[in-house]
């Protein structure tokens, strides 16, 4: 791709200009996920994007029908609170909060 910048052409790769979220891999932050159940709407990116794989679709569904994401059994302790779920959630449906040591 090519973009204009002052007036010069330049050939920046598109995925230099997403945003970018720091995660550190050796964080000893903890965290817990909660999901607001009745905002969800299925899409899974939360699930997709997650770095450890904490979350699974549950097999409960919201009055809208759409199953919801729930932390993986045994997983608990494994959420690193980077908030990845919640950047990429279109609905705000889901957070993580910091479970202090």
């Amino acid at each position: 791709m090519t973009y204009v910048d002052n007036g010069k052409a330049a050939n920046i790769r598109p995925a230099t200009l997403l945003l970018r979220v720091p995660i550190s891999p050796v964080s000893r932050t903890l965290g817990r996920v909660i999901v607001i159940t009745e905002r969800c709407k299925e899409c899974g990116l939360c699930i997709n994007n997650c770095p450890n794989g904490v979350l699974e679709m549950s097999a409960y569904s919201n009055k809208s029908g759409y199953r919801y994401p729930k932390t993986k059994e045994g997983m608990e302790e494994s959420c690193v609170n980077c908030s990845m779920c919640e950047w990429i959630c279109p609905d705000f449906a889901i957070f993580t909060e910091e479970v202090k040591q």
